[in-house]
């Protein structure tokens, strides 16, 4: 339940800074690039100017990124350059490419095609391997994580000592955010809603978490601080403010704003859509409704079943992505027949959707869908991501579980 304050959000939002200067005695933000970041930024380094304190800022650049992005990020560092410790990376990361199943994910600044990279690194920029001793090269198509990261950087800021990680998140957002807030059962520090442990000696700090979007521009054109002026073009495309993002652009969520570039930096778009597989295709059906992404109603074609359906389209995929869908239904599978469903319906069941309302029921239809939406984590049958170093594993105990379920 939300509980009013007696302040308002932006001296509530310097109380939690100031709380967590008071608190820690390593501070570091991951960002920014965005409006909330960018927000967050400037609460916390006036913060430590004001104290005479240094604080980390880590961003990663993921190469595929506005200019007017980048040229945010470098104005921010450069104004803060006397209380900050810059990390600014362009190593390379393993990423989602959601707009094809021939190339599901793609390498930042991957050294085999620095030919084909959306713009030069950054001067200054950290491309050693060797600058973090946690990070590993990356190996042909495969390479440390986003999400391992980011974990690990903090880990490693640390130090040894107790370590607060600022994040500009805020639950107004979306729902899953508001979850990242609330769900009871993480961890608080001090019984403070806003803070999560991390992991370590390092806690997740969300000062913003309350702010509405409205609250944020009214912060950047009250203090005349910058901002990253890609929202302006976002605004003027007719784009909702509520849904204005700056991400990789490939991703799973992302691709319904690939289209972008080509409307806001069409110098950007030319590089980014000979980049990946699947770019152009992504950024004209990414926002379209129906069979050819999975997105809202989808139809049966004549004469298929759920069941037949889902078959067909596993053997249109290329032979590893074929594989690695029929894994995870072996898994679904299975874990609904332990259940006592032997035969999986062909459309959802009211009856077993009510019986297990967190998963939702089995069905083909929800196989097919998830295959539709080339949602390759299956989240949609109630899966979560792998870590990039489990995946030749799970491959493995999947083909032996696979042969003693028959399947």
């Amino acid at each position: 339940m939300k509980v009013p304050l007696d302040v308002d959000v932006l001296t509530a939002a310097r109380q939690r800074v100031a709380w967590v200067f008071d608190t820690f005695p390593r501070v570091y933000l991951s960002g920014p690039s965005g409006k909330d970041s960018g927000v967050l930024m400037h609460l916390a380094c006036l913060e430590a100017r004001a104290r005479g304190r240094r604080i980390g800022i880590l961003y990663l650049d993921l190469e595929a990124q506005y200019r007017l992005t980048i040229d945010f990020v470098r104005e921010m560092f450069a104004i803060y350059a006397d209380v900050i410790d810059p990390h600014w990376v362009a190593l390379p990361l393993h990423l989602r490419n959601a707009v094809s199943m021939a190339q599901p994910y793609w390498v930042s600044w991957d050294p085999r095609c620095p030919e084909r990279w959306v713009r030069p690194r950054e001067p200054g920029s950290v491309s050693d391997y060797a600058a973090y001793p946690f990070y590993v090269p990356p190996d042909g198509d495969t390479a440390m994580e986003f999400e391992e990261f980011v974990e690990q950087f903090g880990d490693w800021y640390s130090q040894g000592e107790a370590c607060a990680c600022l994040v500009g998140i805020r639950t107004d957002e979306s729902l899953n955010r508001w979850r990242t807030i609330v769900k009871r059962r993480r961890s608080r520090l001090d019984n403070k809603p806003w803070t999560s442990w991390k992991g370590g000696r390092t806690w997740n700090c969300y000062p913003i978490y309350d702010w509405r979007t409205d609250d944020v521009w009214t912060y950047y054109g009250r203090e005349r601080l910058p901002y990253p002026m890609i929202y302006d073009l976002m605004y003027r495309a007719g784009v909702p403010m509520g849904l204005m993002r700056i991400c990789q652009p490939y991703g799973d969520d992302q691709r319904r704003g690939l289209g972008l570039y080509h409307v806001l930096e069409p110098e950007t778009w030319t590089r980014v859509v000979a980049r990946v597989m699947g770019a152009n295709s992504g950024a004209l059906y990414a926002g379209k409704h129906g069979n050819i992404l999975g997105n809202g109603k989808v139809t049966l074609p004549e004469g298929h079943t759920w069941e037949s359906y889902t078959e067909f389209l596993l053997e249109t995929l290329p032979e590893s992505e074929r594989q690695h869908y029929e894994d995870k239904i072996a898994v679904f599978r299975h874990w609904w027949i332990a259940r006592g469903v032997n035969v999986m319906p062909d459309a959802p069941d009211p009856v077993l959707a009510e019986q297990f309302p967190r998963k939702g029921g089995p069905s083909w239809f929800r196989i097919c869908k998830v295959i539709l939406k080339n949602d390759r984590m299956c989240r949609g049958l109630s899966f979560s991501q792998h870590r990039s170093g489990a995946v030749e594993n799970y491959r493995k105990i999947m083909k032996r579980r696979r042969s003693i379920w028959g399947m």
